[in-house]
């Protein structure tokens, strides 16, 4: 289940995304009404997704917010917004989004919207060509031959019972070799690992 972070200040309209999120089988981390609340929360925990208002309480707009995140690490964002100037627009272009959803919006602008910024976001990680010698440059500690193999394989959004068959291990062995994946890079997931992953490969091509 995806996870998915909301930046609004407007509780009526928060609801009513959380509302989509819940019948749309997204898993709704948290709700914040300001910038300097969500900078603070996005520094140590790793959406799959972030919903964001562009105009939000706090001392940072949603803009703001997205462009000092986005160099710390990559998550896809989406603005919400009511307005669609040139002005706002090339703004939020700066801020690199997956997408827009101008308000007024119905479940299907924003369901769209996800579908089509996560889908973009696995591409971008599919795309990754990482090889060993680059992924141990960036791990804590050298990763073994398995560990390796094993992040290809999640880099290419195997399911777990995949992984398992085609590396010929059990869930268990899985498990313990994603412990030490996630321990070498110090992260607590897979989603956590991929953005890790893919932030660094971006910032090295640049």
């Amino acid at each position: 289940m995806k996870e998915i972070l909301i930046i609004e200040d407007e509780a009526i309209i928060a609801q009513n995304i959380i509302d989509i999120m819940v019948k749309n089988d997204y898993k709704v981390l948290k709700t914040i009404p300001n910038g300097d609340e969500a900078i603070d929360y996005l520094s140590f925990h790793q959406p799959d997704l972030v919903l964001c208002d562009i105009n939000i309480k706090g001392t940072k707009d949603g803009i703001e917010v997205a462009k000092i995140i986005q160099k710390k690490k990559k998550i896809p964002f989406i603005f919400l917004t009511s307005y669609s100037d040139k002005h706002t627009l090339g703004r939020a272009k700066e801020a690199l989004p997956y997408s827009y959803v101008v308000k007024p919006f119905t479940e299907k602008d924003v369901t769209t919207a996800i579908e089509i910024a996560l889908f973009k976001f696995e591409q971008e990680i599919q795309s990754m060509t990482l090889t060993k010698e680059t992924v141990n440059e960036i791990a804590k500690e050298d990763l073994t031959d398995k560990e390796f193999l094993i992040i290809e394989n999640l880099i290419n959004s195997l399911e777990y019972e995949n992984i398992c068959e085609k590396q010929g291990i059990s869930m268990n062995t899985l498990k313990f070799h994603l412990k030490n994946i996630y321990r070498k890079f110090e992260v607590s997931n897979r989603a956590s690992l991929m953005q890790y992953l893919l932030s660094h490969y971006i910032h090295t091509k640049e």
